[in-house]
């Protein structure tokens, strides 16, 4: 097996001068010919139209190519979505860094359904710049996944057999142990310190009423225990002995494309990481099962990750009472997720999937259980140092 270590902080094309472009504007068929000739010498972008932008988070443009000879010739389709941040107002740290060097080093060991990509890039000075050029799933025979579909019980099933699929193919790996760009699940800052980067934006929903009348009141009174949680959270994943695997990081169903025939193609790699799978599992499954759906199948649905992961060649899997065991602590992942989603991103319906996660936390006592005895590991000053809300909404916290 080739292991493939990549570099801290070393551009992927060294020769590329200056920084990848900030602002939308700066995208033009000169700087998108420059760089991709990195890869392709010869390459010639004489022109594109642009088809769409989306800006959330990170932005998706999606352009229309008119290529030379050589473009064509490397099979760049004239359809191509790329991905950075040109958004506004919204600095997404090393986010599309990130998915950049997914793409990159991680894309062709993979056996299960991925975007096809042409092109990656990243500044690698600790700016958190990156870009990869990838297939226009919009013209893809197919659907996006969204927060309002609802999978059923056969659905989430079949979407947890892709993340057994993803899972398997790097379990236990030591080329994936290599990857030394790659943070373990939880050792991040913009994973433990995720409650409270982003409580400005929880704060946007916790005033709402719809929140207010499905929410517990211990959210509103001593909200500092979901930073106590969350931190128990981060410390018992890093202290796991169990195998490692890629984990996708936010495999709600809003980051998928579900192909004509059937496959789900995980995207947004933008939280890519090691660690144990239960993360990615519970985020799935707690976020797309109603609740009732939930407290009748989850148990058999966590068989069924397990049993296909086992069938793909995975071993040292968790028995079925561990596993459980596992499960039962990652709503809060998606606690703390769903309640920082705005609406206003796209994927709406976010009051019903916080229900459905803190429900599923109070149904398996995951507070206690990760909390029970346990001072707090630190007493932070929520909002102190969070990510300040976008300007455009900055009016839904005035009173």
């Amino acid at each position: 097996m080739t292991i493939i270590k990549a570099p801290l902080a070393e551009r992927l094309y060294p020769a590329r001068v200056g920084r990848l472009p900030r602002h939308l504007h700066e995208i033009t068929p000169q700087w998108l010919t420059g760089v991709l000739a990195n890869r392709y010498p010869g390459i010639v972008v004489q022109n594109f139209d642009t088809v769409e932008v989306r800006n959330g988070h990170t932005t998706k443009l999606r352009l229309a190519l008119e290529l030379n000879d050589v473009g064509i010739a490397a099979g760049i389709p004239r359809h191509v979505c790329l991905k950075s941040n040109w958004s506004e107002g919204f600095e997404s740290g090393e986010i599309c860094e990130l998915e950049a060097r997914f793409y990159h080093f991680m894309r062709d060991h993979l056996q299960t359904p991925i975007a096809d990509s042409y092109f990656c890039d990243w500044d690698g000075d600790g700016g958190g710049r990156g870009v990869v050029m990838m297939e226009d799933l919009a013209l893809a025979p197919g659907e996006f996944g969204h927060s309002t579909h609802h999978l059923g019980v056969d659905g989430v099933a079949k979407g947890l057999e892709s993340l057994a699929m993803l899972h398997a193919a790097q379990w236990n790996s030591p080329q994936l142990k290599a990857q030394r760009w790659l943070a373990a699940s939880m050792a991040h800052p913009v994973d433990y310190d995720q409650f409270l980067r982003m409580y400005n934006y929880m704060r946007l929903n916790l005033r709402k009423t719809e929140y207010q009348a499905i929410l517990p009141q211990w959210m509103y009174d001593t909200p500092e225990l979901f930073s106590h949680a969350f931190d128990e959270l981060s410390t018992f994943e890093l202290e796991q002995k169990q195998p490692i695997c890629l984990v996708h990081g936010d495999s709600h169903q809003g980051n998928s494309f579900l192909r004509h025939n059937g496959e789900r193609v995980w995207l947004d790699w933008q939280l890519v990481r090691k660690g144990t799978p239960w993360r990615d599992i519970a985020y799935f499954m707690l976020g797309a099962l109603t609740i009732e759906e939930r407290r009748a199948s989850a148990w058999d649905l966590v068989e069924i990750y397990r049993e296909k992961l086992i069938s793909l060649g995975a071993e040292g899997v968790l028995d079925q009472n561990a596993a459980w065991e596992q499960f039962r602590r990652w709503p809060l992942y998606g606690m703390q997720a769903w309640l920082a989603n705005v609406d206003e991103w796209g994927q709406q319906n976010g009051v019903e999937i916080v229900d459905r996660f803190f429900t599923a936390a109070e149904d398996f006592e995951s507070i206690k259980l990760l909390t029970a005895g346990k001072k707090p590991r630190r007493r932070p000053k929520l909002g102190e140092n969070a990510r300040q809300v976008v300007a455009h909404l900055q009016h839904l916290l005035e009173d």
